[in-house]
């Protein structure tokens, strides 16, 4: 059975028990899960200022500090024994800000394939760009959300010709669909369309272009409805003195603040359509959450988005031009012309296919066997 250590260099600064950090970072567990559902062991090494270690559905997880605040993971005894002790087959580092780790990492580990994934990260600034390359060099393979995402990093010269780009989603999610009728009443949703937000309101996400979007669409949908969950919001000020001013948008609008998961996935059980103005993501979770529960995604038009969505007539949702309200609009009412049961479908096999525990597992545990293969052969040779 292929061994597999996934290792994140990040540290949580609020310093959550390891029992709290996978409650609360969902994606660590998600990942880990499905990997280990493709028939592989996985071990998880996170950085932590809390240390522990538990098993939890299979998968061991161990939670180690560095010695001292800033110091680099790689460089503490208790990580290199720990390291000694796993001799996993595969590496896989969550994250590319982490070439000081990595070249740790590959230190200690000399010969071990190594997967770099990225989660958002975009090319190093200049004067990083030579420690990030030689950190990259050491990697036989990273994986993005979508093959587009590497082409900046390539144009740059920062990888390597021979390193193996693999486009693979950040991650999967847990979420199910359910009884829409059944979700409306339990969330009090309504709306004709309903549609969903879940994303922070900044400029990336970008919420002034979809209420503008919105506000195109009233006239010919008088009975839509936004519903926005968000966590982080500098641009709170901005959101609600645009709902203040127009009349069109005052009483469309409901502002939910923060949301727990729980609640998120029913809201999108109830909703019609999930929308999200994006300039850039990694992947897009709430995205991935949305086809999970059979909401159809209006998402803007970005690499990673569509990786996700797909193409075609099958895809689960429509992309539109960042910072275009009007083309917002025009994808909103189309979609609104197709039977919500057709949508539904597109987005639950979608996910099935691409998305799910099952798929994501399947493409890391494929990327896994390549790396481990091509290293062999290089021994070989």
């Amino acid at each position: 059975m292929l061994h597999v250590a996934h290792i994140s260099f990040f540290v949580d600064l609020a310093r959550r028990t390891p029992e709290k950090l996978l409650e609360d970072w969902h994606s660590l567990p998600d990942v880990a899960r499905a990997v280990a559902g493709a028939g592989l062991r996985v071990s998880v090494v996170q950085a932590s200022s809390v240390e522990g270690s538990l098993i939890r559905d299979g998968v061991a997880y161990s939670f180690i500090a560095p010695d001292r605040p800033g110091a680099p993971l790689t460089g503490s005894a208790r990580f290199a024994t720990l390291l000694r002790s796993l001799a996993p087959d595969v590496l896989h580092v969550h994250g590319l800000c982490y070439p000081h780790e990595v070249l740790g990492l590959r230190a200690l580990a000399p010969t071990t394939p190594l997967l770099l994934q990225d989660h958002a990260n975009g090319p190093p600034r200049f004067w990083r760009r030579p420690r990030w390359k030689r950190a990259a060099a050491q990697a036989q393979g990273i994986a993005f959300c979508a093959r587009e995402q590497a082409e900046p990093f390539h144009r740059l010269g920062l990888l390597a010709p021979r390193t193996d780009i693999f486009e693979i989603p950040e991650s999967t999610t847990t979420f199910t669909p359910g009884n829409r009728i059944d979700a409306r009443a339990a969330t009090g949703m309504h709306g004709d369309p309903a549609v969903l937000w879940v994303g922070h309101l900044n400029d990336n996400k970008d919420p002034l272009t979809v209420l503008d979007g919105l506000a195109r669409v009233v006239r010919q949908r008088p009975g839509i409805m936004l519903w926005c969950c968000f966590a982080t919001a500098p641009l709170i000020g901005a959101v609600q003195a645009r709902i203040d001013a127009d009349p069109v948008l005052r009483g469309r609008v409901r502002l939910l603040g923060r949301v727990p998961r729980p609640q998120v996935q029913a809201l999108m059980r109830a909703a019609d359509f999930f929308v999200l103005g994006s300039h850039r993501e990694g992947s897009g979770y709430s995205v991935i959450e949305a086809l999970a529960t059979g909401l159809p995604a209006i998402v803007t038009d970005i690499p990673s988005f569509r990786a996700l969505l797909g193409f075609g007539e099958r895809a689960p949702g429509m992309l539109w031009p960042c910072g275009d309200s009007q083309a917002l609009a025009s994808s909103l009412l189309a979609a609104t012309t197709q039977p919500r049961e057709q949508w539904r479908a597109r987005a639950l096999a979608r996910f099935e296919s691409e998305l799910s525990s099952a798929a994501v597992g399947r493409k890391l545990a494929e990327a896994y066997g390549r790396l481990v293969a091509d290293c062999q052969s290089r021994l070989r040779a």
